[in-house]
């Protein structure tokens, strides 16, 4: 019975051994993919994206009437249709002087950052200059960064619209959530698939305005009352009254707005008092790389509406890549002379502890696997101190074995359940006690907003937590069942 759950904890150890090294491939649209998540480099190991946004200097065009009210759709009229119509045409800075300040410089750097957050990117540098308001970011280069880039300088200006007058009727501050939704739409054949909508919410005081705008602006009968009264000079004459009643249909519209570009005009059915928008991303689709398409143009959009509205208007000034400090195949090496050094020193603790050594070596091997899976799925970022940190973590559990292993080993052939118990019980004491003052580094290390040094700190701090429960729980129970009751 004994032989028969080392045997399944070996095959279990195996498993997750292979799952860690080799990844589990399925077959997707004709290729095959690894579904274990990979690892997060950082700059130093994956490269990076550098990008400076500058302020921008651009002019924008508005057309304006003899009231002095915006025209809608101006970009669709010649300059003879605006002279014929007595518009005027204004050119207007994005950024006027009243909007180039510290505070808002500042306040664009902390929006961005929200961004990243948001986005998920946990690894970037954001500098900004606060004189001429010029922002450097630098993010790790992956398959995303394009996208991120890509709205980097999205100032997010959300506003609903008057259609006719262009008056404001709601802006970013009636904002209070923006996420993405999905949904089935098998309402037609041609329609049939998943659709991707952008569910905004809205504040208090937004969803009041909602449900006000949307119940004045829906199609409505205006009833149009003609009253004539005639009346003869030196006469008395009945007053002659023409009732004429006529039935107008008019449609008010709002335009939708997202930095200054029509998303949509319509109007309402029916006054909406839940407070929440839905806008359709794309149209329904069953093919796997459209829905992802929209599902990131939808998750942009939602994070750029989210963080709020950017005060100054950045235009992408430079996009430069730079390359790794480590190439891909220095680190592969790297990763073959750990495994090789590793490999040896099992080596000797089997020699060493013959059948004890055997099982150590087992455990030794899990542990190693699980903690590289813990830290692709813990998010840990892995610079090159992280992987140097992952090195020690790997020693210092090679220690720990070996110390368990050498008070086991007088008693190797006679070994009992109770002595591996108080030899575990002496060796976490004396283990854990002698690192107190590395526990405590690796703890302040995690909060240092330095990739290099935060990252030694996830990979230490995690490493040591998974040293102390695996240890008690498969290579303590794994050596009571070599011993004997």
């Amino acid at each position: 019975m004994r032989k028969i759950k080392i045997l399944t904890i070996t095959l279990i150890i195996v498993l997750i051994t292979m799952v860690a090294f080799f990844g589990i491939y399925t077959h997707v649209q004709n290729r095959m993919e690894n579904q274990v998540r990979d690892y997060s480099y950082a700059m130093d190991l994956d490269g990076s994206r550098t990008i400076r946004l500058k302020v921008s200097d651009e002019n924008k065009t508005t057309v304006k009437d003899a009231e002095g009210n915006e025209v809608a759709d101006s970009e669709n009229l010649t300059d003879e249709q605006i002279t014929q119509n007595g518009y005027t045409k204004e050119e207007t800075p994005y950024n006027s002087d009243e909007v180039k300040t510290v505070e808002n410089y500042r306040k664009s750097k902390e929006i961005l950052e929200e961004r990243f957050k948001e986005l998920n990117v946990d690894n970037y540098i954001i500098k900004l200059d606060e004189e001429t308001g010029d922002i450097l970011v630098e993010i790790t280069e992956n398959d995303n960064t394009d996208s991120i880039v890509s709205n980097i300088g999205t100032p997010g200006k959300f506003e609903i619209v008057d259609s006719e007058t262009q008056e404001v009727l709601m802006d970013n501050n009636d904002i209070k959530l923006v996420n993405v939704m999905y949904g089935s739409n098998s309402s037609s054949i041609t329609s049939a698939g998943t659709a991707v909508y952008l569910n905004i919410e809205f504040t208090k005081e937004g969803r009041s305005k909602l449900e006000e705008i949307s119940t004045n602006y829906t199609k409505v009968a205006e009833d149009s009352n003609t009253t004539t009264e005639n009346t003869t000079a030196n006469e008395t004459t009945e007053n002659t009254t023409e009732d004429s009643t006529t039935e107008e249909s008019t449609e008010k519209t709002i335009t939708m707005k997202i930095d200054d570009e029509e998303i949509m005009t319509t109007s309402f059915d029916e006054p909406l008092r839940t407070g929440k928008l839905q806008l359709s991303i794309g149209s329904s689709s069953t093919d796997t790389d459209t829905l992802n398409d929209y599902v990131n143009q939808a998750n942009n959009m939602a994070v750029v509406l989210d963080t709020g509205n950017m005060p100054i208007k950045y235009d992408v000034d430079t996009n430069e890549y730079i390359k790794a400090d480590i190439t891909q195949n220095e680190l592969q090496m790297a990763q073959y002379i750990m495994i090789g050094i590793a490999a040896l020193a099992l080596i000797i603790l089997i020699i060493r502890y013959r059948t004890l050594g055997i099982l150590g070596a087992i455990s030794y091997i899990g542990l190693a696997s699980i903690f590289l899976l813990v830290i692709r799925y813990a998010n840990v970022v892995l610079s090159i101190e992280g992987i140097f940190g992952i090195a020690i973590v790997l020693i210092l559990n090679y220690i720990f074995v070996n110390k368990f292993l050498n008070k086991l080993k007088e008693n190797r052939k006679d070994l009992k359940k109770e002595e591996v118990k108080n030899a575990n019980k002496e060796t976490y004491k004396e283990f854990f006690i002698r690192i107190i003052p590395v526990i405590i580094m690796v703890v302040a290390f995690c909060f240092i907003q330095w990739v290099p040094i935060s990252s030694f700190g996830m990979v230490m701090i995690w490493g040591i937590a998974l040293i102390a429960a695996y240890n008690v729980i498969i290579t303590n129970n794994l050596l009571k069942l070599k011993a004997k009751n």
